[in-house]
């Protein structure tokens, strides 16, 4: 079964607080939907038109687990505590089987 990522490029942070807020729910939610965070806020190099700002890259066993984790009434409760405070690009990605 091909694996699912999430994968958030941050485009800019207008708020610095807001993400504390949301890292401090984002992160149980994550975990308690079987994630791994495999990179987080690391070291980026941007190329073409990428954005060398924080980085997430999370992995779950099945695309429908990534799905599933997202639309999570805890996770959801993380997007309300990020609001305004970013503008971010975010996908859930199908890994390959």
């Amino acid at each position: 079964m091909p694996k699912g990522y999430w994968v958030s490029v941050y485009r800019t942070i207008s708020d610095r607080e807001k993400p504390a807020a949301y890292n401090k729910l984002a992160g149980p939610a994550v975990k308690a939907g079987g994630g791994r965070i495999l990179a987080r806020g690391s070291r980026v190099v941007a190329h073409d038109a990428g954005i060398a700002e924080r980085t997430v890259l999370i992995e779950f066993d099945s695309f429908e687990q990534a799905v599933s984790a997202h639309e999570s009434a805890a996770y959801q409760e993380a997007l309300v505590a990020l609001s305004d405070g970013v503008e971010r690009d975010f996908r859930i990605a199908e890994g390959p089987d």
